[in-house]
């Protein structure tokens, strides 16, 4: 799919590299740049009824500076000649996700750099909103490292499952321009029920339909994190971008024991775009 609108998601932290790595991105594309300068409020506790004066103080505080950063981002928008629109969401979690939610449904990909992932709730809230509920695909931006949705060589993460197929069609536009894509297995199940005859054949087949050029690599794990596998071999590679599904276990099993997409959404120093 071509990427015409890009919903970039800017946090008080880092704000300044995270809106420059948005309009290069959105400036690459000749896309929409609609930028959200995003805070999560601090619910009152009940001590606070009626409203304190430390609570209101922060609530203020906090609007000015996410008022500031929507101002700075304005600028830099202009000045790079872009089409764009810019709004700040101040609110507390559950209205965070429903916001997100509501927005990314006229966007073709969400974008968040260091500044959000730092926060590992905000990067929940927009997860849920924008990746499980409007179903929009997901860019991680990390830091020091380029960032584009042109890239030459593509990292297709793997499984068989849904969420890596989905993964696959939000990317197949971007597929068919890079110079090759290779589709990568961690200790593949090699069961008939779920690979078919050889794992990865299947999608390479589907990939190649599209004239797309695809190498399959299938690699052990050796007792390493999954995710420790895919960032190495990326490296190894000079992947531009990592394409995979969104949580393979259960959302409740990815919170409480972990899993490569929290993984990935915390500390991937690879752009990954995560889609479900």
């Amino acid at each position: 799919m071509s990427f015409k609108t890009v919903l970039a998601m800017i946090a008080n932290t880092n704000p300044t590299a995270d809106l420059a790595r948005a309009i290069e991105i959105a400036t690459e594309l000749e896309a929409h740049l609609s930028v959200v300068i995003i805070g999560l409020a601090v619910p009152a506790t009940m001590g606070d009824f009626p409203a304190g004066t430390v609570w209101l103080d922060q609530r203020d505080e906090d609007l000015r500076l996410l008022e500031g950063i929507r101002k700075q981002a304005e600028s830099a928008c202009r000045t790079n000649g872009l089409s764009f629109d810019a709004d700040v969401l101040y609110a507390e979690g559950v209205f965070v996700s429903e916001e997100i939610h509501r927005r990314a449904l006229y966007a073709d990909v969400l974008v968040i750099g260091e500044g959000v992932r730092r926060d590992s709730v905000l990067t929940r809230r927009i997860v849920d909103g924008g990746v499980f509920e409007a179903r929009r695909p997901l860019l991680l931006v990390p830091k020091g490292r380029k960032t584009t949705l042109r890239p030459r060589r593509i990292l297709l993460a793997w499984n068989s499952r849904t969420e890596a197929a989905q993964a696959a069609r939000e990317a197949l536009e971007m597929m068919t321009w890079a110079e090759e894509v290779h589709v990568v297995l961690v200790d593949p199940d090699n069961s008939y029920c779920v690979s078919g005859g050889e794992p990865g054949a299947d999608v390479a087949a589907y990939l190649a339909r599209h004239g797309i050029k695809v190498l399959v690599e299938q690699l052990a794990s050796g007792g390493r994190l999954v995710e420790d596998v895919l960032e190495r071999h990326a490296l190894e590679i000079d992947a531009d971008l990592v394409v995979m599904g969104a949580y393979g276990h259960s959302r409740l099993r990815e919170r409480v024991f972990g899993g490569v997409t929290a993984s990935i959404l915390e500390d991937s120093k690879f752009p990954v775009l995560i889609a479900r």
